[in-house]
C-alpha cells in the first residue's frame, strides 16, 4: 500500500514509521511544512525535534522536491492518506484534500476553536464528498515509534475506510480495531484532554490517589454525557478511545496535557506552561469548546467548568479543587 503522511511532528512521525516498518511492506512518504526540517530528516534519517535518538525505518520516505514543495504531487499515487497536523490545521487540510478519492485519517483530537465542531463535523462541512476515519485511542508517540505495543480505533461509518487502515497499520506491535461510532471516538479523544488537565492538578497539588480516581470516574461520566447527548453509543467510552484514553492521558508521564495541569500546581502561568512543553497540549485550546458544545446541549460538566475558569485565570488550583469538593452530594450515575 502507498501512504501519504501529512505533519512532522510526534504523531505524524510515529505513524509514518510504523506504516513503514509494516511486515506488508508499505510505501510510506512523509511531508513535512517546515523545508530545513525535511532536509535535516532525509539527512540522518531521524526527526531529531519531536522524536530523537529515533531511526527511521528503511522503508520511510521523506517528501523532497516537487513532492516538497506541492502537497498535490505527494498525495498524487497515494492508497491512503493520514492528516498529522494538531487541530487547528484540520480545516485548512481538508479543504485542500477534498478532491482526493482514497481514504483520508486524521490524528488530531479536538474540537474546532470558534466553532466548536469535532473533526468529522469539520470534514462534513468543508469536504463532504471524503472517504474520512479518525485514528485515536490511548498511545503516546515516542512508543508507537518505539514500536512498543500499543493499540489503536480506527473511526469511520465507512467500512472500507475502517478496513484499510486495519491493513496499513496493523502489526504485532500496534493492534488497530474498527469502530464505526466516529462520534463516541472523537468526544473521547478530545474531553479525555480536559480531564488530564485536571489530574495534573491532583496529582501536583499532591491529594493523593484516591481523589485522582474520584476525579477521572467523574471525569468519564462527563464525557460519556457529552458524547451521547452528541449521538454517540454509551458503549464506546468503556473502550480503547474512551477510558483507555483518559487512564492512559492523565496518568502518563509522557502525558502533555496532564503537565499543563502539574505546571499550574506548582504556580506558573498557563502562558509559561505552555511555553515550557514544545509541543502542541490540544486540552489547553479544546477546554472551552468543549464546554461550550455541553453548555448548549444542557450537558452538566462540572470538571471541565472548573478547568476553563482554571485556564482563564478564575481561579487559582486550590480554589479549583475546593470548589469540586463542595459540590452538594448526588444519586451516583451509571
Amino acid at each position: 500500500m502507498k501512504i501519504t503522511v501529512i505533519g512532522a511532528g510526534a504523531w505524524g512521525t510515529a505513524m509514518a514509521m510504523a506504516a513503514a516498518a509494516h511486515p506488508a511492506g508499505h510505501q510510506v512518504l512523509l511531508w513535512a511544512r517546515d523545508a530545513r526540517q525535511a532536509e535535516d530528516m532525509y539527512a540522518i534519517r531521524q526527526n531529531t525535534r519531536y522524536l530523537p535518538g529515533l531511526s527511521f525505518p528503511p522503508g520511510l520516505k521523506i517528501a523532497q522536491g516537487a513532492q516538497l514543495r506541492d502537497v498535490q504531487a505527494a498525495v498524487a499515487d497515494a492508497q491512503l492518506v493520514i492528516i498529522g497536523t494538531p487541530m487547528a490545521a484540520l480545516r485548512g487540510w481538508l479543504q485542500q484534500l477534498q478532491g482526493l478519492r482514497v481514504p483520508v485519517a486524521w490524528l488530531c483530537k479536538g474540537f474546532e476553536a470558534g466553532t466548536g465542531l469535532m473533526p468529522h463535523e469539520v470534514c462534513a462541512e468543508v469536504a463532504p464528498l471524503l472517504r474520512c476515519a479518525a485514528l485515536s485511542g490511548p498511545s503516546f508517540a515516542q512508543e508507537v515509534a518505539r514500536s512498543q505495543p500499543s493499540a489503536l480505533v480506527a473511526a469511520s461509518r465507512d467500512a472500507q475506510v475502517r478496513r484499510a487502515l486495519v491493513d496499513a497499520l496493523h502489526s504485532p506491535a500496534l493492534r488497530v480495531y474498527g469502530n464505526e461510532d466516529i462520534v463516541g471516538v472523537e468526544v473521547g479523544g478530545a474531553v479525555k484532554n480536559v480531564m488530564a488537565i485536571a489530574a495534573g492538578l491532583c496529582d501536583g497539588l499532591e491529594l493523593g490517589l484516591n481523589a485522582r480516581a474520584a476525579l477521572l470516574t467523574r471525569g468519564l461520566a462527563e464525557m460519556t454525557r457529552l458524547g451521547v447527548a452528541l449521538g454517540a453509543r454509551p458503549d464506546t467510552f468503556m473502550g480503547l478511545s474512551g477510558l483507555g484514553d483518559l487512564m492512559l492521558t492523565a496518568t502518563g508521564d509522557l502525558s502533555r496535557n496532564r503537565k499543563v495541569g502539574l505546571l499550574l500546581a506548582s504556580g506558573i502561568s498557563l502562558a509559561q506552561a505552555v511555553e515550557s512543553l514544545g509541543h502542541v497540549a490540544e486540552g489547553v485550546y479544546s477546554a472551552r469548546t468543549v464546554l461550550a458544545r455541553a453548555q448548549a446541549l444542557g450537558v452538566d460538566m462540572p470538571i471541565a467548568a472548573t478547568v476553563v475558569d482554571l485556564l482563564d485565570g478564575k481561579v487559582a488550583p486550590a480554589q479549583a479543587v475546593h470548589r469540586l469538593m463542595e459540590r452538594d452530594p448526588k444519586q451516583q450515575e451509571r
